[in-house]
C-alpha cells in the first residue's frame, strides 16, 4: 500500500481534489492510501467549507489553519505545519496541484525531508516571473520527483527548462525525474459534475 499526503489550501485544489481523492478513497483497492491536509490558505465558508460540501469531496483529514498574512508569514506556517506532518505520518510521497503558496511550501518541506513530491498540473508556465503564482509553479516542478502535465506545451515547456522524463529503466528521484501528460483533471472535474447533474 501506498501512502500520500495530499496537499490543498485554495479553490481550485479542491477541486482537483474532488477528482482523485474521491476515487482513492472509493477505490481501496488501487493500493493507495491518502491523508489530505487543507492548510487553511483559503478558509471561510465560501471559499473552502462550500466546495467539501457541496461537490463530494472527502473532508480533509488535518487542518493547518494558517489562514491569511503576507506571502512570507503564511507559507513560513506552512512549511512548519507540512514538516511536522510528514514527521508524524511518514508518507511515501507528497502530492501538490497548481501553483499556490500552499503547492510551494508542500513540495519544499516534503523535498527537505527527502519525500517524492507528485506535481499535478506540472509545466504550466505564464513566463511572467514578477506572478507569486510562477515562482511557486518553476519551484515546485524543479523540487518535484513526478511531474504529471496537462498537455503536450506543459511538456515541451519542462523539456527547455532541462526537466525531461528519466525513463522506466532509471529509479526516479529529486534528480531523476518521470514525466508524463495526463490530460487536464479540471477537465475530469467537470465531466463527473456534469453527469452527477443530469441525475439530481
Amino acid at each position: 500500500m501506498v501512502n500520500i499526503l495530499t496537499i490543498v489550501g485554495a479553490r481550485p485544489q479542491f477541486i482537483k481534489a474532488a477528482v482523485l481523492s474521491r476515487y482513492v478513497r472509493d477505490n481501496p483497492s488501487c493500493g493507495i492510501t491518502e491523508t489530505l491536509v487543507h492548510t487553511g490558505q483559503h478558509y471561510d465558508q465560501n471559499m473552502s467549507e462550500v466546495f467539501f460540501s457541496e461537490m463530494d469531496i472527502p473532508e480533509p483529514d488535518i487542518n493547518l489553519h494558517v489562514g491569511s498574512g503576507s506571502h512570507g508569514k503564511t507559507t513560513g506556517m506552512m512549511l512548519e505545519g507540512i514538516e511536522k506532518v510528514i514527521l508524524d505520518r511518514k508518507p511515501d510521497a507528497l502530492l501538490v496541484y497548481g501553483d499556490t503558496n500552499s503547492t510551494l511550501a508542500g513540495a519544499l518541506a516534503a523535498s527537505k525531508l527527502h519525500v517524492p513530491v507528485i506535481h499535478v498540473e506540472s509545466g504550466l508556465r505564464s513566463y511572467m516571473m514578477a506572478m507569486p503564482e510562477e515562482q511557486n509553479r518553476r519551484l515546485t516542478d524543479h523540487l518535484s520527483t513526478w511531474l504529471f502535465c496537462p498537455t503536450t506545451v506543459a511538456r515541451d515547456n519542462l523539456a527547455r527548462e532541462g526537466i525531461a522524463d528519466c525513463g522506466a529503466a532509471v529509479q526516479p528521484d529529486a534528480d531523476n525525474k518521470r514525466v508524463a501528460i495526463i490530460g487536464d483533471i479540471m477537465y475530469d472535474a467537470a465531466l463527473y459534475y456534469r453527469k452527477k447533474k443530469r441525475y439530481l
